[in-house]
């Protein structure tokens, strides 16, 4: 009785794991990383453009993600990352001033 039940329990498992599997969740993660460190960097007043696509990337991809659009949700948090590493890089070096 048990050994018909086991197969199919496992079977279901397997489903949810490969569905779970293609989540972003590493990049999710750069990316909000990232963007902590921008922040910290004061890239909200020194780079406000790069930092604002960056946030605005990393709705549109934790919305994705709530849609189980993984491709998508990767794609835009990629987006976040580079955004949020121009960001933290002009806020670490900003240009100089202008004369």
């Amino acid at each position: 009785m048990f050994g018909c039940a086991r197969p199919s329990s496992l079977v279901l498992v397997s489903v949810l794991l490969s569905a779970c599997a293609g989540a972003p969740v590493q990049t999710l993660s750069d990316a909000r990383q990232t963007i902590s460190a921008a922040a910290a960097a004061g890239a909200a007043d020194k780079a406000p453009m790069p930092y604002g696509q960056a946030l605005e990337e990393l709705r549109r991809a934790e919305d994705e993600l709530k849609l189980h659009d993984y491709r998508e949700a990767g794609r835009q948090a990629e987006s976040a990352h580079k955004d949020a590493l121009e960001a933290l890089r002009e806020a670490q070096n900003p240009p100089p001033p202008r004369r």
